[in-house]
């Protein structure tokens, strides 16, 4: 009992107020859905980790003939994305494409790829990205594109699989003008090429012999070493979770003791009215 005689614990009758009560069921839902939402980040981390480990590996692989990891109706394995391969040919630049909406080397300007069937020995052909060139104003025409080297060349490159929606993103456009196209698919681009295709690309790193006059910009190495802003995340989350039943006994202890202090404080006499 405080020193009015009343028992401490009516100082806690204020915890069953509406104001209360809402406070104290907010705090309960927020708390399982920080602790769920750092998980989520956690397991962000966790995967990119996990893909920058794997495209080192793929970089790192001894370079192997692009037939070793593709064939006709076959397309790479998971596994063999950006691994490094060489292939032999003439391109075919009559049934050359540019890809629409890509951003160059520079992460920022778009443009176009330029994707030229490279027709090999035993008349079969891989497709290759040989590079990034600027958009035109006129993006109903197909745009200027450098000439690759003509006759037979060697390529070496990063072995892709074909472009798909579902693991781009990017939506395939219908009715795109002429030698236009949203994705590098070798399955969709075989009936136009007239020839069978190796499945996937290559995305092209060098060529042999060196092609003079300007030519498309390669594209970058991928990133693999960053690993992004997820685990920070994933702290604060917790750091969050952390603060909110901490920050609920802090507003408690304060509303009590303004409480307390209020039932302790003298009572001001009632004034008296003097005589008339």
């Amino acid at each position: 009992m405080n020193r009015r005689g009343v028992p401490s614990v009516d100082v806690y009758r204020f915890l069953l107020s509406r104001q209360w009560v809402i406070l104290t069921l907010l705090g309960l839902v927020l708390i399982p859905a920080m602790i769920k939402l750092g998980f989520w980040q956690l397991h962000r981390h966790e995967s990119r980790v996990a893909r920058n480990e794997e495209v080192a590996a793929s970089l790192a692989a001894p370079t192997v003939p692009v037939t070793e990891l593709t064939g006709r109706g076959r397309e790479p394995a998971d596994r063999d994305k950006f691994r490094t391969v060489t292939a032999h040919g003439t391109y075919d630049t009559e049934h050359e494409v540019v890809v629409r909406h890509r951003t160059g080397p520079d992460r920022d300007t778009i443009g176009y790829f330029v994707v030229t069937p490279l027709v090999l020995d035993d008349g079969s052909a891989i497709l290759v990205n040989r590079g990034w060139i600027r958009a035109d104003r006129d993006l109903t025409a197909f745009p200027e594109v450098p000439e690759p080297p003509r006759g037979r060349v060697g390529v070496v490159g990063r072995m892709m699989p074909d472009e798909t929606t579902e693991a781009s993103g990017i939506k395939d456009t219908q009715g795109l003008p002429d030698r236009q196209v949203m994705l590098i698919n070798s399955r969709k681009q075989a009936p136009e090429v007239d020839r069978p295709l190796l499945g996937g690309y290559v995305q092209l790193t060098k060529t042999s012999p060196r092609p003079g006059g300007q030519q498309p910009e390669v594209l970058p190495e991928p990133d693999h070493s960053g690993i992004g802003p997820h685990m920070a995340y994933a702290v604060q989350w917790w750091l969050f979770t952390a603060a909110v039943p901490v920050g609920w006994v802090v507003l408690v202890r304060r509303e009590v003791k303004e409480r307390r202090a209020a039932a302790q404080a003298p009572e001001r006499p009632e004034p008296v009215a003097e005589p008339v």
